[in-house]
């Protein structure tokens, strides 16, 4: 018996039902797999739809619904209305949960649930997360953590659970593609989620298109850099990226790693 997930379940039971922030990325999918498990239908996924959204997670995240069988709600965010998040400060992410956090809650007071619950990790904690913040302040459980779960740890029980999405790569919102203090705008956002869904198309696995103005840097993942840099694909890619709109295209020979746009800041980030 797996002592976390038994923990997790007893953390969901102690609830009268949850409204899960669903993303459709590996942590959220697997607590809403568990929370369906415990709660039935008084676990119901809330997913926010936005220009921020990769390509064809909205999508992705409406099918893992479908699989598990809960209810699923898709309702439209606009953080992108909020200077505040716009203006792509260090601390963007705490204005987008805030954002998120302020539908799910809305939602769940029409339900009559009063449990809001995401899929931060144990291993979130090390990391630049902004949005934390905005979770305290809205009262936001993260079950995973209580449960002292880690990422390896919510792969592998999701594979043993028969979830898709065990070995789904890491996903974030294309916001995440801009370097701090670059507006982030609908005409922006589009133009990189195009890039990508063009190395989707090109079957990469892991990848990120970072926005740098008139150029984009392109990473993937390490073992990938040789298929890339095959004449077709090269020239492929590079012809529809000026398609898109950037006058130049270059690869990241690091490779891609989660968080690159925060390696300029260092020490200086803002907690």
């Amino acid at each position: 018996m797996d002592t976390k997930l038994e923990n997790l379940k007893e953390i969901l039971r102690g609830t009268a039902g949850v409204v899960v922030a669903f993303s459709g990325g590996v942590d959220s999918t697997f607590l809403l797999k568990v929370a369906h498990t415990v709660l039935g239908d008084r676990a119901i996924a809330m997913t926010a739809s936005s220009p921020t959204a990769p390509p064809g997670e909205l999508e992705a995240a409406e099918e893992l619904a479908r699989t598990i069988g809960c209810q699923h709600m898709i309702v439209v965010s606009h953080e992108l209305d909020n200077p505040s998040f716009s203006r792509n400060p260090v601390n963007r992410c705490y204005f987008c949960k805030d954002e998120l956090y302020r539908i799910c809650r809305l939602q769940a007071d029409r339900l009559g649930l009063t449990t809001i619950v995401d899929g931060t990790n144990l291993d979130d904690l090390k990391d630049h997360r902004p949005g934390l913040k905005a979770a305290k302040e809205w009262r936001i459980r993260h079950p995973l953590v209580e449960a002292r779960m880690t990422k390896e740890e919510i792969r592998r029980n999701s594979r043993e659970l028969a979830l898709p999405s065990w070995n789904k790569p890491a996903i974030a919102c294309l916001s995440s593609r801009f370097p701090y203090g670059i507006e982030i705008n609908v005409e922006r956002l589009e133009k990189i989620a195009a890039c990508e869904r063009f190395l989707q198309e090109l079957r990469f696995r892991e990848f990120r298109v970072r926005y740098h103005g008139e150029l984009v840097r392109i990473e993937v993942a390490p073992e990938e850099i040789n298929r890339l840099l095959e004449t077709t694909t090269r020239e492929a890619i590079v012809q529809r990226f000026k398609e898109i709109g950037f006058n130049f295209v270059s690869l990241d020979l690091q490779g891609y790693r989660t968080g690159s746009m925060n390696e300029p800041l260092g020490n200086r980030i803002a907690k």
